[in-house]
């Protein structure tokens, strides 16, 4: 242990080393503050300020407090075993587990995740006869959570003024008294139960002050108001507290975290001892000055500079796409010819604002045979609410396809339970019918419950009426009403979290998808039987096994904490980052920011940011004006990327040539006609010759790019 301090610099010395009392260290993106956690505690134990027994390390995620324990294990001389080291709810878990008759728990409690949860909460609805179109399930789960943050138990809720709110107590009482009787406990009632348990046993709070002579926290910037009081609480008078965090890496607000607290912490602890952590070791002077110019105009900031001693670097390439393919297909070209300089695949990131983005990125990289991994998600055509809308379609298709239809009849819940599909499953059995027809026959035969019977009766008519459509509409107008009369764009709009969010946004992209789709031209299939089988087809196309060579995609929140040499972000544009929800609020706009902040200093040697003039996304073609993050990146750090053309496989050298109307023969704004698209307004022009193209809105088609040489357009 004689030099474990000799490889830090002097802000980290200064935070190892600081003398007893309350510390805040400002720990900026890249700065080594894993290594200043885990050289704290050896400092205390080396120095004998503390004792093994006597130090807690809360971390966020088990991946950080495992990797904190292989640190210290390489500088101290006994197992870390022997220290408390892990995140919120494993501690709590092992708290309840010691106390749990003073918690009044059995001793046998179960831990429940959200899913077990949300099933929970759907058999309260039903005892409670509560209408799970009116009162989602997810909202009431969204609320218990809330409110077990805030500390409070359903009879503390004030109600008496609010209709729904009485609702939601309700709900929230039955479901206390349900997890009480069958001992079980999600995780907001790990905390809540241990910060009440040392509310009601002070003999108990008292010995756990007396043990933890310090407490060390990570990301402290995420806790929310929960985690702080349960530090506060059990921190007490004597016990010194050490925080590190970064309120410029504060993103999760949409999730409870309070970026706020790091603030407090320096109210409710006079005399702490702040430190800043400054000096990055992982990005460029290029990466750094940009990313600070952009996190600089955030107000209330605590405030810090990153920089390096390291190289300049190259500048920040900036792209500017015609639609979201040119910006996938020049993403793919430059991922092509950095491989071929000896990056791998692994090296590389794709990051991106929201999940639907993916689903183009995806299309282009397989095109390419580039390999890939979507980081903490699904594939596009892996996402359970994709999977509902192509068994919705298959079902369409073909009404005996007994797969789909178990996947969606009660896809948004409607009322048809499992004891109802059993009677269906045992009919079918016997009369050897599929599922659908089994419906026919117990409608007919009346052997359903009158409740099951009519919600049976209104799902067939669903189905029925929406059939004849695939002989009458498009494709993606089809799946429009059908997203629409199945309830599930409604079903996941009332789950607020970036979830539900991501989930309408998924729903609208497959719309896009259906709308793109163009059959082979030798194809025999139907339009939606050849759309089905490409579904499939693609869904086989895995992705990148766990280990092998491949870039990585996420979105930026999954993002945090991770570093790529080569790092790319997508789809920077207004409304989608900084996302519409978000944009028109300063605390919202704030976040955004912040998450742009995170994106650019996960990079270490070269940073590309795209942004498209239209984007097909949410389900509509729009045109799209370009973030106002970009415009926060002094130009002196940027390098504006020449535009692709049809047939170049990678950036051009030169600009496009802007046609006028007396050479191209049209004008911006005028309307024309396609065969086959219809109607739509000329938003750009470009090229010379055979090779001009013309971009043009359509009313219903969306934005496209198209080489007037072949595009048969007329003048309206």
């Amino acid at each position: 242990m004689e030099n474990f301090l000799d490889e830090l610099n002097p802000e980290q010395l200064a935070a190892v080393t600081a003398a007893p009392g309350h510390l805040l260290v400002l720990a900026g993106a890249g700065s080594g503050k894993t290594r200043v956690l885990t050289h704290r505690i050896a400092w205390l134990l080396e120095t004998h300020a503390a004792s093994a027994h006597g130090i807690l390390a809360v971390t966020f995620t088990n991946k950080a407090s495992h990797e904190m324990r292989q640190r210290l294990e390489k500088i101290l001389p006994f197992e870390s075993r022997h220290l408390w080291i892990g995140t919120f709810h494993s501690i709590a878990h092992r708290l309840l587990r010691l106390h749990y008759a003073k918690a009044q728990l059995a001793e046998n409690f179960q831990i429940i995740d959200s899913d077990d949860q949300y099933r929970l909460i759907r058999r309260i609805l039903a005892q409670l006869n509560l209408d799970e179109k009116q009162f989602p399930p997810r909202q009431a789960q969204w609320f218990i959570s809330a409110q077990k943050e805030k500390g409070l138990r359903a009879h503390a809720i004030d109600d008496e003024r609010d209709a729904f709110m009485r609702t939601q107590v309700k709900i929230y009482t039955a479901y206390e008294a349900l997890c009480q009787q069958n001992h079980l406990v999600d995780f907001s009632e790990l905390l809540l139960r241990v910060h009440e348990l040392w509310r009601n046993e002070p003999e108990i709070l008292a010995h756990y002050r007396a043990r933890f002579s310090h407490i060390l926290v990570d990301e402290f910037q995420d806790t929310n108001s929960m985690q702080y009081a349960w530090i506060r609480q059990l921190a007490g008078e004597h016990t010194q507290v050490m925080i590190v965090g970064d309120d410029d890496q504060s993103i999760y607000g949409w999730r409870g975290a309070q970026a706020e607290n790091l603030a407090h912490f320096s109210r409710d602890y006079p005399n702490v001892t702040t430190v800043r952590l400054e000096q990055n070791y992982r990005s460029t002077k290029t990466i750094l000055n940009a990313a600070n110019a952009v996190i600089a105009q955030n107000s209330d900031r605590l405030g810090k500079e990153l920089w390096t001693e390291g190289e300049t670097g190259e500048p920040i390439s900036l792209y500017e796409a015609f639609d979201e393919h040119d910006e996938a297909r020049f993403i793919r070209a430059c991922i092509q010819r950095a491989f071929d300089q000896g990056y791998s695949y692994k090296d590389i990131a794709i990051l991106y604002r929201s999940n639907a983005q993916s689903r183009v990125l995806e299309e282009t990289l397989l095109e390419g045979n580039i390999s890939y991994r979507i980081y903490g998600g699904l594939r596009f055509l892996d996402r359970a609410e994709i999977k509902d809308c192509l068994g919705y379609l298959r079902l369409l298709y073909n009404t005996d396809d007994d797969t789909a239809f178990e996947r969606v009849v009660n896809q948004p819940p409607r009322g048809i339970g499992d004891k109802t599909l059993q009677q269906l499953r045992d009919l079918a059995r016997e009369e050897k019918i599929s599922l659908w027809q089994a419906c026919e026959k117990a409608r007919l035969n009346k052997t359903l419950t009158p409740r099951a019977a009519t919600s049976i009766a209104e799902f067939m008519n669903l189905i029925e009426s929406l059939k004849p459509l695939m002989n009458s509409m498009p494709l993606d107008q089809v799946l429009d009403k059908m997203i629409q009369g199945a309830g599930l764009q409604a079903h996941y709009q009332k789950d607020r979290s970036e979830k539900g969010l991501a989930k309408v946004e998924n729903l609208a992209e497959f719309i896009v998808f259906a709308r793109e789709f163009k059959a082979e031209e030798n194809s025999e299939l139907p339009l939606v039987a050849a759309f089905l089988s490409q579904a499939v087809l693609d869904s086989g196309e895995k992705e990148a096994a766990l280990g092998e060579d491949a870039v990585q995609m996420m979105t930026l929140h999954s993002a945090k904490g991770l570093e790529f040499p080569m790092v790319f972000m997508a789809g920077l544009e207004e409304g989608l980052f900084p996302h519409y929800l978000s944009a028109n609020e300063a605390d919202g706009l704030a976040e955004e920011r912040r998450l742009c902040y995170v994106g650019m200093t996960r990079a270490m040697k070269k940073l590309y940011l795209t942004h498209a003039q239209s984007r097909s996304l949410h389900g509509s073609g729009s045109l799209k004006q370009r973030s106002r993050f970009l415009a926060e990146v002094p130009e002196e750090y940027l390098q504006q990327e020449r535009r692709q053309t049809k047939f170049s496989a990678y950036p051009t050298q030169r600009s496009p040539t802007r046609l006028q109307a007396n050479t191209s023969g049209f004008s911006l704004g005028q309307t024309v006609r396609h065969p086959l698209f219809g109607e739509g307004t000329v938003l750009d022009l470009e090229g010379q010759g055979e090779h001009t193209r013309v971009q043009v809105r359509f009313k219903h088609s969306g934005s496209k790019w198209l080489v007037l040489s072949f595009a048969k357009l007329e003048k309206v």
